[in-house]
């Protein structure tokens, strides 16, 4: 029998209707951190970054595919995994449908992981995608946008995360591979030199900015699977790593 609130239809229209003003609160504070972000200052790159993609070497601007704005999602995909990471598939999972509407508005977008290509084209094909995907093995651009770490800084025990120090020394006594890092077919350490995020860059005058970052639950609001939950009537009932790469689940 259920432990939850019971009401009459009356009751949850009274009930509903002072919710509904927590969210239009949060739907208009939403509106003002978005212009907050678009007024960020910008920072000039003057660094030379190359990318391996489906069409050839790339520069930045390249990736950019004649738009004035480019989204990089930085996809945990390793050179040492087998699979990309469950939860970098799932947010692409989102993505990988409306990454064409964006393109239609002025707004590259791109997916950019240490993985070598061939990698990356062979586990596009597994899941479906057709999203743009670029090679950044032998670049510094994931180390610069702080979503790739070096085995050195990860044996120092912390490492430059989320624009703070991260505590890595649970690795030490973590059961080995946990679940996420099973599914991508590696080791705990290796799975965890990779870290997800997104920036945001514009093209002007032919000159690259890097306008903005974001990382860890800043990502929540990219990852449309939990905007739904989170309306479901259980919320998102997390239970440690529930979900699994899309061609995963049992039939």
């Amino acid at each position: 029998m259920t432990t939850h609130t019971i009401a009459s239809r009356e009751q949850w229209l009274a009930a509903r209707l002072e919710l509904l003003k927590a969210e239009k609160e949060l739907t208009r504070r939403s509106d003002e951190l978005a212009r907050k972000r678009q007024e960020l200052p910008w920072v000039r790159l003057n660094k030379e970054y190359r990318f391996e993609t489906d069409e050839g070497t790339a520069s930045l601007p390249d990736l950019f595919g004649g738009r004035s704005q480019l989204l990089v999602y930085h996809f945990m995909f390793g050179p040492d995994y087998a699979a990309g990471c469950p939860s970098c598939s799932a947010i692409a999972d989102g993505f990988n449908g409306f990454a064409v509407h964006l393109e239609n508005h002025d707004v590259g977008m791109i997916a950019v992981s240490r993985a070598s290509l061939a990698a990356i084209q062979a586990y596009k094909r597994r899941m479906g995608w057709t999203f743009s995907w670029a090679s950044s093995l032998g670049s510094d651009f994931n180390y610069d946008f702080n979503t790739s770490f070096t085995e050195e800084a990860q044996r120092s025990g912390t490492v430059e995360y989320n624009y703070g120090p991260r505590d890595m020394t649970w690795l030490r006594n973590a059961p080995d591979p946990v679940p996420h890092a099973a599914m991508a077919g590696t080791d705990n350490a290796t799975y965890t030199r990779e870290h997800p995020g997104m920036s945001a860059f514009v093209l002007e005058d032919g000159a690259v900015y890097h306008t903005y970052s974001a990382y860890a639950r800043g990502l929540d609001a990219l990852w449309g699977m939990y905007q739904w939950l989170d309306r479901a009537p259980k919320g998102r009932n997390d239970n440690g790593p529930w979900f699994r790469h899309h061609d995963q689940y049992d039939s």
